[in-house]
């Protein structure tokens, strides 16, 4: 393992872990002040969202971070739109075309409609206010495995893919920059920079809702970061849910 500073983040590499969220979790939970960045180059039980395996080949990129933010609970799933729209950023001058990098509600990201990265956010909270929230990126830099239920793409199919080591500051760099961001002006900055990188107005979602489904068309984000679906004769606005097909490519 090796520890080095950049800027407000305090990276540790190391070769193998179970999970980095599962190591940043932890550190949270002993009192690790906020700017923790764990970087593994393998990880043997990386975690996806709705408990899903997240699968870690060599040469893609695995980094979790530790925020303390002064947020209440409920805000908590903003960090995820956050985080995307600061991974989009890094990766964007690396691609041939960044139009084809698009951004699914509310933790992936998607090249040429197939699934380049996941983001896993998790937190904890008492008396109604946030006391960590910990951020975990899946990014396929050099290889795209295969998934049953969606298409997946890696970096490497476009363009150089850089190794983990070195894409992780330039991450934690721009991670940086939104999170000065948000706490300068609010979410309305985030809300406006990742609707710049997602699906059209108007295009077609369907969202699972548990056992059942909605559809409808996109019909932007909420103020507090939901989904806006134009239905029927009016618009909901859904906090959780799982996007299937439709807006930025579905997958």
């Amino acid at each position: 393992m090796s520890g080095r500073h950049r800027g407000s983040w305090r990276l540790s590499v190391h070769e193998a872990l179970a999970s980095t969220s599962d190591l940043c979790r932890a550190r949270a939970e002993a009192g690790e002040p906020a700017g923790l960045a764990v970087l593994a180059r393998r990880q043997t039980a990386g975690r996806g969202t709705r408990g899903r395996e997240w699968q870690s080949p060599a040469g893609n990129l695995f980094l979790s971070v530790l925020l303390r933010p002064c947020t209440q609970a409920p805000e908590l799933a903003q960090w995820s739109l956050l985080a995307a729209v600061a991974l989009a950023d890094a990766l964007a001058p690396r691609l041939p075309d960044p139009r084809a990098l698009l951004l699914k509600w509310p933790n992936d990201v998607l090249l040429h409609g197939r699934k380049l990265a996941g983001i896993l956010t998790e937190g904890a909270a008492a008396g109604g206010r946030a006391e960590f929230v910990v951020i975990g990126f899946g990014v396929n830099l050099a290889v795209a495995p295969a998934l049953p239920d969606r298409p997946t793409a890696c970096l490497a199919e476009v363009a150089p893919a850089p190794a983990p080591e070195a894409f992780a500051p330039v991450l934690l760099d721009h991670l940086a920059r939104w999170v000065a961001v948000q706490a300068r002006d609010g979410f309305a900055p985030v809300r406006t920079g990742w609707l710049a990188r997602g699906p059209d107005c108007g295009m077609p979602i369907r969202l699972r809702l548990g056992p059942t489904t909605c559809d409808g068309r996109f019909a932007g984000l909420g103020p507090d970061g939901s989904l806006l679906l134009a239905a029927g004769s009016g618009v909901r606005a859904f906090l959780a849910g799982e996007v299937l097909a439709g807006g930025a490519g579905g997958g």
